[in-house]
């Protein structure tokens, strides 16, 4: 019988053909979707991710992991049933993209797929985005959280520009706001008004979900 441990350990070793076959048997065990979500899926995702902060995994391993846990979730989320199949699996809804003026999206990218695999529903929009596509975005979407990113110091004042125009639209308290890239550290985020800062993309993610309280 699958159980979920071996489920995690698909995961972790990113082995997407066989984690089709593992939850196609765990259905027929009638074991719940959602909990083959969280404690097969996610679970082995979060040991990815504490492998990856310690420096034990890299990431061609981590996407790897990624598409494994994508496999499993093309057959699950067709079976969630909620108000809204299409997002009621989701922990909670992240827009994430780097600040107008940047276009470095290695690290933004791999914050974005961590998120991802860890149960968010990631927006993300790119490089270069400008504070009316923040804007836009959030309004249209009434995400959970934000993420900014920035790799060159002269546009880290942009993010404090989205905070701004966040406050002057009046949506400001709608969303948590968290900040992360070379040039970026606690004091900085704390001058740009942001709620949280992350170093790296581990990190983010375990930061996220203490903002939304997963």
């Amino acid at each position: 019988m699958a159980t979920y441990e071996e489920l995690q350990e698909l995961v972790i070793t990113g082995d997407k053909e066989k984690v089709p076959g593992v939850v196609n048997s765990m259905l027929g065990n009638k074991n719940d979707p959602m909990e083959i979500i969280s404690k097969g899926l996610i679970g082995g995702m979060d040991v990815v991710g504490v492998k990856f902060k310690a420096g034990d995994m890299f990431i061609p391993e981590v996407m790897a992991s990624a598409h494994a846990l994508k496999a499993g979730m093309a057959i699950l989320k067709p079976l969630i049933v909620g108000d809204d199949a299409s997002t009621s699996f989701f922990i909670g809804k992240y827009v994430i993209g780097t600040v107008e003026g940047d276009i470095h999206s290695i690290g933004k990218s791999i914050v974005a797929m961590l998120l991802e695999a860890s149960g968010f529903q990631v927006i993300d929009l790119g490089v270069d985005v400008s504070i009316a596509k923040f804007l836009e975005t959030i309004k249209q979407e009434k995400p959970d959280v934000v993420g900014m990113s920035a790799l060159l110091t002269p546009t880290v004042p942009r993010m404090r520009d989205v905070v701004e125009a966040l406050k002057e639209a009046g949506i400001r308290d709608t969303v948590k706001i968290m900040v992360g890239g070379a040039p970026v550290n606690q004091d900085i985020a704390d001058s740009l008004g942001a709620d949280c800062y992350a170093p790296e993309a581990q990190s983010a993610v375990e930061k996220a979900r203490a903002l939304i309280g997963k």
